[in-house]
């Protein structure tokens, strides 16, 4: 029987940093333009773990009742390791996806409805990742995906919430997702990177399965420039204090060096911790100049 340990574990803590993120900078984006609306932002921050957590769950759910985690190298599977039946995990999930959707209606009905839709679009996400008959998560199109609702929609929903308009920062809120979102994209990278041998006996055709090990890494990297770049677009966009966020690369750059360095199983997964704490470091660094210009 799960522990209440083992269900914490099976909601992945390590991940929680990429639902902070877009949260952050999306305030900041909307404290610069004068608009930050501190409950909204507490509401969105509500949406953003619970989703989190519920795709972590969702996957672990769907991962395991199809035998992809039976041989897994990493954080502790529910469904995988037989410590939970799958029908209490997907149960977890859909608790999961409830406060999502609950604090999304909240949000919805104070600002405009349609942002109803885009709610559920992000449930879809969540769940078809891994979950139905054909998983985009096995066809190689999960980092768009996370790219789209864990960083541009994300992001901009944030600020939109807050100012309720599409301001003269718009572009920084939609610059900001593309820096938010590559960081989001490179734990999943880094998460895939570590598994192609698993993967590939199960099927599962991830980006990293298509792409192979050496190019996988390049990627990675190349994510995390990315970042860089978009936290750049940002001050220019606003102020030069967002630039705060080049923290980041304190813990983007040592990761860099594990990937590149062609660490593979359990000694990619110290990455994941880096990579999703130098993705919350650039968001709070950005987040904080933005609010304090």
């Amino acid at each position: 029987m799960a522990t209440p340990s083992h269900w914490l574990q099976g909601a992945r803590p390590r991940t929680l940093p990429a639902a902070l993120a877009p949260v952050i900078a999306g305030t900041g984006v909307a404290a610069y333009d004068g608009h930050a609306v501190w409950w909204k932002a507490l509401l969105a921050l509500v949406v953003s773990l619970a989703l989190q957590v519920a795709v972590n769950y969702a996957n672990d759910y769907s991962d395991g009742i199809r035998g992809t985690d039976d041989a897994r190298v990493g954080p502790l599977r529910l469904v995988g390791s037989g410590l939970a039946s799958p029908a209490a995990v997907k149960r977890a999930a859909f608790l999961a996806f409830g406060v999502a959707g609950a604090a999304g209606l909240v949000l919805a009905a104070t600002t405009a409805w349609w942002l109803v839709v885009v709610g559920l679009l992000c449930v879809l996400a969540a769940w078809y990742y891994t979950g139905g008959s054909k998983p985009y998560g096995y066809l190689g199109l999960g980092e768009v995906m996370v790219f789209v609702f864990f960083g541009l929609v994300a992001v901009v929903g944030t600020t939109y919430v807050q100012t309720e308009t599409w301001g003269d920062h718009s572009w920084a809120a939609i610059v900001a997702g593309v820096g938010v979102g590559s960081l989001a994209c490179a734990i999943l990278v880094a998460n895939n990177l570590r598994d192609i041998p698993t993967d590939t006996v199960a099927g599962k055709v991830t980006l990293a399965v298509r792409l192979g090990d050496r190019r996988t890494r390049t990627f990675f990297a190349t994510l995390v420039l990315l970042a860089a770049g978009a936290l750049v677009g940002v001050a220019v966009l606003t102020t030069p204090w967002a630039l705060l966020g080049l923290t980041f690369l304190a813990l983007a750059l040592p990761a860099c060096r594990i990937v590149l360095g062609g660490a593979v199983g359990p000694g990619l997964i110290p990455v994941l911790q880096q990579t999703g704490l130098a993705e919350l470091l650039w968001a709070l660094g950005c987040g904080i100049g933005l609010a304090g210009a």
